[in-house]
């Protein structure tokens, strides 16, 4: 667990001085700074979802994903703890302007693009399970610093909800790596080729592209609706390929 507690750390860390300096910022420099955001999320988005091997899996994950996050209302959900942060903690961490970028500056959105940025991705899922089988953190140490620095990026442009997303790190890391210590060797040898994670980077590269749609002000997506599909992805893929050896 070093590892994660390392990267929520480094994110709090970041938040807060992102938090400190956003509004120091002229609003010209924060549009011109989240349109960088939205182009190298995009970039990142992009390198995740080429790499599946089976984009008819992606297709029907997110389809299916989304299908089940409408259901369950998951955007509304997060929207609802966001009113209430923004009425508990503090309304002008959560305001927005006429000319602030249409993803705004509300704890909700801030907290759901962070999450799905710091929580999507080949080095949250392989330094999670290296941390829990082995205590190994080093994969974690390294995105524990890129996760600082986007953090603070993030906060100075979407404001202070991103450090939120602190809990979900902990949650989410956590939760893997302890689920890694208690399975032991019937993970066996995970690496980046394996399937099932594979096609669950490349799902979560949907997401993040739904993301960098958002941050480039070109289309208010609706993506923590899109979640499932990163477990229905891997799910998936298990099944398949148990049937394949069958």
């Amino acid at each position: 667990m070093i590892g994660t507690l390392l990267n929520a750390m480094t994110v709090l860390l970041g938040g807060l001085l992102g938090s400190f300096l956003g509004p120091r910022l002229p609003e010209r420099m924060r549009h011109t700074v989240m349109s960088g955001l939205g182009l190298v999320t995009a970039i990142v988005g992009l390198q995740m979802a080429l790499g599946t091997e089976s984009i008819l899996l992606v297709m029907g994950s997110v389809l299916a994903g989304g299908i089940l996050g409408e259901w369950c209302g998951i955007e509304d959900g997060l929207e609802a703890v966001g009113r209430w942060l923004e009425a508990h903690v503090g309304n002008k961490a959560g305001s927005t302007d006429r000319d602030s970028p249409s993803v705004g500056r509300s704890v909700s959105a801030a907290f759901v693009t962070a999450s799905l940025v710091f929580c999507v991705g080949p080095l949250t899922i392989l330094g999670s399970i290296q941390d829990g089988l082995t205590g190994d953190y080093s994969l974690l140490a390294i995105k524990a610093m890129l996760d600082g620095f986007a953090a603070l990026a993030f906060a100075a442009t979407m404001g202070p909800g991103v450090i939120l997303s602190l809990l979900t790190i902990l949650l989410v890391q956590g939760g893997i790596s302890v689920a890694a210590m208690g399975l032991g060797d019937a993970l066996g040898q995970v690496t980046r080729q394996t399937p099932w994670v594979m096609e669950m980077t490349a799902t979560g590269g949907v997401l993040i592209l739904g993301i960098a749609l958002m941050l480039l002000d070109l289309k208010r997506i609706r993506v923590a609706n899109l979640l499932p599909a990163i477990l229905i992805a891997p799910i998936t893929q298990t099944l398949i390929q148990a049937l394949y050896n069958k």
